[in-house]
Order: structure tokens, then C-alpha cells, then sequence
């Protein structure tokens, strides 16, 4: 989807919004990866809000918190811009197979 917005060259960052007010960033290199799903429907069906909808997004290769759900807006910046829980003292890489939990 990202890619069909033709970002201007500048654009490194991500910063996914949702309507609870939480949002998350992700490197745009993150964002673009093949795994990583903004999902919208399961089943031929709308994605219910318990289970993240109207779109959340899923970031297989990082920890949970990346991966938002109630997605209304994606944010494309050219400088990292801290989410809700790397405010907070949580890693901003959040690679789980590296331990990187935390920040340092």
C-alpha cells in the first residue's frame, strides 16, 4: 500500500495511528518487508475491532507492539518520530530474536 502512495524520497519512517490514540513507527525498510500485512478483511469479512479492525497492521519479524491495530492513519516521515511504547522505555528496533526488548 505504501508503495502505491509514491512517498517522496525522503520518507524513512512510518508511524501508524490508531483511534484509541495509540501509534507505533517502523522504518519504512521494516514497513516494506513482505510479510509485514496492514489487514483488513479475514475471511472475505471486514476485520471485527476485537480483532484489530477496521485495519491493523502486522510486523511478523518484530515484537508485538509494532504491529497496531484500529489503524484510521500511516504517518511517512523523514526523521524517526517515537511511538507510544518506545516512550516509554521499549526498544524502537524491537527485534525479538536479538533480545531487544528495551531500551538501552
Amino acid at each position: 500500500m505504501i508503495a502505491l502512495a509514491e512517498p517522496e524520497a525522503d520518507a524513512h519512517y512510518v508511524v501508524c495511528h490508531g483511534y484509541d490514540g495509540y501509534d507505533t513507527n517502523l522504518p519504512l525498510s521494516e514497513a516494506l518487508k513482505d510479510d509485514v500485512l496492514l489487514a483488513h478483511t479475514v475471511d472475505g469479512a471486514p476485520l471485527l475491532p476485537e480483532h484489530g479492525g477496521p485495519v491493523r497492521v502486522i510486523t511478523p519479524q518484530l515484537y508485538a507492539w509494532k504491529g497496531a491495530k484500529w489503524i484510521k492513519r500511516l504517518e511517512l516521515l523523514a526523521e524517526d518520530r517515537r511511538g507510544f511504547w518506545e516512550q516509554r522505555g521499549y526498544s524502537n528496533t524491537a527485534h525479538p530474536w536479538r533480545n531487544d526488548r528495551y531500551s538501552r
